[in-house]
């Protein structure tokens, strides 16, 4: 029994912290802390920091692989007479490696913190009942180890296809079946080097909060953070497992007993490309008294995966049917916020799930195709165009268009990410197209060249004040323009887009144009990257 409780111990996760329970007695010496950190012994402290060291080695040789390779092939170190004894040195090396474990598991074995954790968690495994994850969940440790609470195999998904769930694709060219044939062969190349740059480099680049060393990084952050969530507002972190197997990391805090309005509406956050639920945009609509459930994109924090979008859309499927059949909200009773790339996703959600009662986008674009085209060689035009089209198709506006319900953009005035030339330049701020295609879509008769002309000068005001010069210049009356559309709400009922403005005359129409940029837009004057304060999060307009 001891042998086999010392094996446990062996192969057991990393524990991190140590939640008190809400229910449970405070320990003593720790008064006024909800929590603390797990305190490793000598033994599993020293050859913990061993194994970690030969972790963060591994990760960076991995990532270095291709010029260490290069190097060593140049030097002539690649030949059977070299590799025998470097492979004797790599033998040893793993040896002692796993002598390091076996103490580490021998210094876990004596912690009675941790035999009791790891019992808990081998309990738990064998019996998933809502006591023992109760218990579970006042443990922080490798999430890779956590028993998974919900699947979307649980419940019937209709949208469901062999594949994941269903993405908009780009419509290919029409041609006819030879000059498609020669086509394919004479563009061989370029779909190889594609598929070599989405998956080494490009993915990587898109999404750095995916990268193991950066993630290594934050992990201190990421784990205050967490407590954080756990210990102030009774956070309950879950494991969600998707169409495609990847395992989605949650948190979900529960504001409907509170008895505030707010609480009754539960915000699904969506982070951006280096963001974690830890310490993301999670923690705006909390300040607001909202219910929210933040979760990590495939590759970040305990979520597995790579996050193509695919496998992005495959996680928000089931973070939204976790939060229906799981949680117990209505699709009419959720809100999806979104920063930056966060944005597809958001995007993908109400397109799919067309009830959800509102969107806001933050910092968000409308194609990432501009943006890719910025950052890279003019030389590579061509071949960026057809990577991002066929593996990182990220569009944003063309799925928000399918969404008939109230949206809210917040674009940053000074943000130095989405913009195609700088933060001074406020209209090359990719938000502003978003924008404008929504206008266009929604309201064509309105946004005529005309239309699009006066909402291009409101767009190129930097702040409020210029923002209200030129609203008040064209001397817009809101009265009128709500009037104006309910009028013709109440007459056809009908879907967007609507034909509102076609009788009208130009003075109109610059109205109702400048009218619905700001219903449909706020300004928040500061960079990308700054956190989105309580006071700015409001709810989209409704008519």
């Amino acid at each position: 029994m001891a042998g086999w409780m010392w094996l446990r111990c062996v192969l057991g996760p990393h524990l991190q912290r140590i939640h008190r329970s809400p229910d449970q007695s405070r320990p003593e010496g720790r008064a006024g802390r909800r929590g603390w950190s797990y305190q490793l012994r000598s033994l599993e402290k020293h050859t913990d920091s061993i194994l970690g060291w030969a972790s963060a080695l591994w990760s960076l040789s991995y990532y270095s692989s291709p010029l260490l390779l290069c190097y060593l092939y140049r030097k002539g170190y690649i030949s059977s007479s070299k590799l025998v004894p470097v492979s004797h040195y790599v033998g040893t090396v793993l040896v002692c490696l796993l002598g390091m474990a076996c103490l580490r598991g021998w210094g876990r074995w004596k912690n009675s913190e941790y035999v009791h954790f790891i019992s808990i968690l081998e309990d738990t495994k064998k019996n998933n009942t809502p006591a023992n994850k109760k218990k579970l969940r006042c443990y922080d440790f490798d999430f890779s180890h956590w028993p998974s609470d919900f699947s979307w195999a649980e419940v019937s998904n209709p949208k469901l296809s062999k594949a994941g769930v269903s993405l908009l694709k780009p419509e290919p060219r029409l041609r006819g079946a030879a000059d498609s044939v020669l086509n394919s062969v004479r563009t061989l190349p370029c779909h190889i080097i594609s598929f070599l740059i989405a998956h080494s480099f490009g993915r990587r680049m898109l999404y750095p909060g995916s990268v193991g060393l950066l993630q290594k990084a934050m992990r201190p952050m990421l784990q205050q953070g967490q407590a954080r969530l756990i210990e102030e507002f009774d956070g309950q972190r879950n494991k969600l497992v998707a169409c495609d197997g990847n395992e989605i990391d949650t948190m979900f805090v529960d504001r409907r007993r509170d008895g505030g309005q707010n609480g009754q509406t539960l915000v699904i956050c969506c982070e951006g490309n280096a963001g974690f639920y830890e310490v993301g945009c999670m923690n705006t609509p909390l300040e607001g008294g909202y219910s929210v459930l933040g979760w990590n994109h495939p590759g970040f924090g305990g979520s597995t995966g790579v996050p193509f979008p695919q496998n992005e859309a495959n996680a928000m499927d089931v973070v939204i049917q976790f939060a229906m059949h799981e949680l117990g909200f209505q699709l009419t009773d959720i809100v999806i916020y979104a920063w930056s790339i966060g944005g597809f996703t958001a995007s993908w959600a109400v397109m799919s799930y067309p009830e959800i009662q509102a969107v806001v986008l933050d910092a968000s674009f409308d194609d990432l195709l501009p943006l890719a085209l910025k950052v890279m060689p003019d030389s590579w035009r061509p071949l960026v165009q057809h990577t991002v089209r066929q593996y990182m198709n990220l569009n944003n506006a063309e799925q928000l268009l399918k969404y008939q319900g109230p949206v809210l953009l917040i674009r940053r005035t000074r943000d130095e990410i989405i913009t195609t030339t700088g933060p001074e330049d406020v209209m090359s701020n990719r938000g502003n197209d978003l924008l404008l295609k929504l206008l266009q879509f929604r309201y064509p008769k309105i946004m005529t060249d005309e239309g699009i002309r006066v909402v291009r000068q409101w767009l190129g005001a930097s702040n409020h004040i210029e923002e209200a010069s030129v609203y008040s210049g064209y001397e817009v009356d809101d009265d009128w323009c709500v009037s104006v559309l309910q009028s013709y709400q109440a007459d056809r009922d009908v879907s967007f887009p609507w034909s509102v403005g076609e009788d009208m005359t130009l003075e109109g129409r610059r109205q109702l144009a400048l009218f619905l940029a700001r219903k449909y837009m706020r300004n928040f004057e500061t960079t990308h990257c700054t956190p989105l304060p309580a006071s700015e999060f409001h709810s989209p307009w409704r008519l």
